[in-house]
């Protein structure tokens, strides 16, 4: 017979047991929080105070296990691993949603990523934007999504659906929602894998132009970069490539696998990795 999770009720006993000390204690409020699968956002959405700084973090901790237990079970490559993606982008964002539940903190109330994906969308139409060009400056040009510079290698830049809600995120993670938002309103966007920086392509009559989401998006024509004498063979290279979904995915949990061994989370560097050991 299944637990059953915590009511309300108990929920808020249990957060007053929070900073108890106690072994026994801390123990059995973990095992019952791991029955919340993770995520509390709603009921703390409805309680009238705040969390405290040193509750956030014990919560969140406690939190963290059922997160990784999830990843774990809905991380479902196809057969043949990256190779295998292609050019299915159902999975890959399926993929990426599932990464956005495990990273995030489980306290804050926010929308799912594809809901949000999809509202950004329907806006950008409601807008009147009609070409890649019009979005990116929609986008990146306006100031409603920056690259994260302060911090760069927060790992939270790899959970889209935080960087949606907090506006900025890092070369990767702006270019995805670019990619994805641009998909939903029928624009050929492609992911450009760029040694060091990830950058976007479009084609404007016939010519590709590369778009720098992280940089405000700025847009370059590429046969200009091409013909840039700094950039070398393997540059030139890959300025030329379009990026599938598994070649994406595999530089997004690279990243984020830097990211979390840097921040001092071995255990979620170690599940990362073997998520990365389903692409070979």
């Amino acid at each position: 017979m299944h637990a059953v999770p915590p009511a309300p009720e108990e929920l808020d006993a249990l957060l007053r047991l929070l900073d108890d000390e106690t072994p026994e204690v801390r123990e059995r409020v973990a095992e019952r929080l791991a029955l919340c699968g993770g995520d509390i956002s709603e009921y703390l959405a409805t309680r009238p105070h705040e969390l405290t700084r040193k509750e956030k973090e014990l919560l969140s901790g406690m939190l963290s296990p059922p997160r990784r237990e999830q990843l774990t079970q809905e991380w479902i490559i196809p057969s043949g691993g990256a190779k295998a993606l292609q050019e299915d982008w159902e999975t890959f964002e399926a993929l990426l949603r599932t990464l956005s539940d495990f990273l995030h903190d489980g306290l804050s109330l926010r929308q799912p990523l594809s809901d949000a994906l999809d509202l950004l969308a329907e806006e950008a139409a409601e807008e009147g934007i009609t070409t890649a060009r019009e979005l990116a400056a929609y986008l990146f040009e306006s100031g409603r999504l920056k690259g994260n510079r302060e911090n760069y290698t927060d790992p939270r830049n790899s959970d889209l659906a935080w960087c949606l809600s907090e506006g900025c995120s890092n070369p990767l993670g702006l270019c995805l929602i670019f990619l994805l938002v641009g998909r939903r309103l029928e624009f050929e966007i492609e992911g450009v894998n760029f040694p060091g920086h990830f950058m976007c392509r479009f084609f404007e009559d016939g010519y590709p132009v590369i778009v720098d989401c992280f940089d405000r998006g700025q847009l370059h024509l590429q046969a200009t970069l091409l013909e840039n004498p700094e950039l070398d063979r393997v540059q030139r290279h890959h300025l030329r490539l379009t990026a599938d979904p598994g070649t994406i995915l595999q530089r997004l949990l690279n990243n984020l696998h830097q990211a979390l061994t840097k921040a001092g989370r071995a255990e979620d560097a170690t599940l990362v990795s073997d998520l990365q050991a389903t692409l070979l």
